[in-house]
């Protein structure tokens, strides 16, 4: 069992040293750990200090591209790697690496393909009263938008399985974690969460500028993902607006008609009409979206596939590469063996003479 721990970073010069020395180099039931950063265009020594440190695989940007698309990079690259687990944490040190254990543990007990590791938000001195609120509101949002239970959405510490992560599929570029636990509660990946620590404060946030930044980017990033998996009973809903106050005011111009009051309310009836007449649009619109939604798994399914050859194609063909110098080695240590007799034996006959 083979596990790859990947951190995204960005000008993390001054703190991934100290979340590389943190990192497990031993876990119950890994045989294998490795390590691999996904430089995000960064300005300052972090490649140095990562080779230095002595990482096994450098994922480079030679410009900034965003967090969600320095994430899938790392997938890419941990997946061809050979990775069956792979465990995403910060360059910040925010996470408490001894917690990787109780991490991946659901999934080597076969419970979980992806497991989110759960903040205490409440108790993270650094959070304000506001954040605090607004992480537990949109973790709220993303459970119902998901159909999931977990409790802190926006935590980027998560391992998950080598057919989890062939299934993952980032759209938007600003951040990950939101749109990945929607997907994979409506493509059905077994997703569950275990309580984590939290190392103290290094460095502020560099995701967003503020607050209201973060709530407008994560509204847009729920709304989209919930458009794009529950498309139908999206649009069914916002149709159900415009359609119930058309009828209304429709009822109401018939019961004017009724009373002899319903000349001069000509208005109401264009009203009404204009407001059915776009709901029903808008509903039609939620049918053509699900049968988009439909080709779109079909394509996600298609992707899946590909990728699944792809690298299990890469990794055969490292096994035959290392075949070929195991062999290698050992003809060459047969070889020197032989000459190493020869010379032994020429020795001794001159000796002898």
């Amino acid at each position: 069992m083979k596990l790859i721990i990947q951190i995204p970073c960005y000008n993390e010069a001054d703190t991934l040293e100290v979340a590389l020395n943190d990192l497990p180099d031993k876990l119950e039931g890994i045989d294998e750990i490795e390590y691999l950063i996904v430089n995000d265009g960064s300005k300052d020594a972090t490649v140095k200090v990562a080779e230095r440190w002595g990482v096994h695989y450098i994922v480079n940007f030679n410009q900034n591209k965003g967090l969600a698309r320095g994430f899938m990079a790392g997938l890419d690259g941990c997946l061809r790697n050979g990775a069956d687990i792979i465990v995403n944490t910060d360059a910040d040190n925010q996470y408490c690496a001894e917690d990787i254990q109780r991490l991946i543990q659901p999934i080597l007990d076969g419970e979980a393909d992806m497991v989110i590791g759960a903040r205490p938000i409440d108790e993270t001195e650094h959070f304000s009263y506001m954040k605090k609120k607004l992480q537990h509101f949109g973790s709220w949002a993303v459970r119902k938008a998901s159909n999931t239970d977990i409790p802190d959405a926006p935590s980027g510490f998560r391992a998950m399985t080598r057919e989890a992560a062939m299934h993952i599929n980032v759209i938007n570029d600003y951040t990950y974690t939101l749109e990945t636990i929607v997907q994979a509660g409506r493509d059905k990946i077994a997703i569950t969460s275990v309580p984590i620590h939290t190392n103290s404060y290094l460095r502020p946030s560099r995701l967003f500028r503020g607050i209201w930044s973060y709530v407008k980017k994560s509204v847009v990033i729920i709304l989209r993902a919930y458009m794009m998996y529950q498309p139908l009973k999206c649009f069914t809903y916002l149709s159900c607006i415009p359609l119930l106050c058309g009828m209304m005011i429709g009822l109401r111009f018939l019961y004017l008609i009724m009373i002899g009051e319903g000349y001069g309310h000509v208005q109401s009836l264009i009203l009404a009409c204009t407001l059915v007449i776009v709901g029903f649009l808008t509903f039609m619109i939620g049918l053509v979206s699900d049968l988009m939604a439909a080709n779109r798994r079909i394509l996600s399914d298609t992707q899946y596939h590909i990728r699944r050859m792809e690298y299990e194609f890469l990794i055969q063909k490292q096994n035959e590469e290392e075949e070929q110098r195991i062999q290698w080695k050992s003809c060459m240590g047969q070889e020197n063996d032989k000459i190493s007799g020869e010379r032994k034996k020429r020795q001794k006959t001159f000796n002898m003479c």
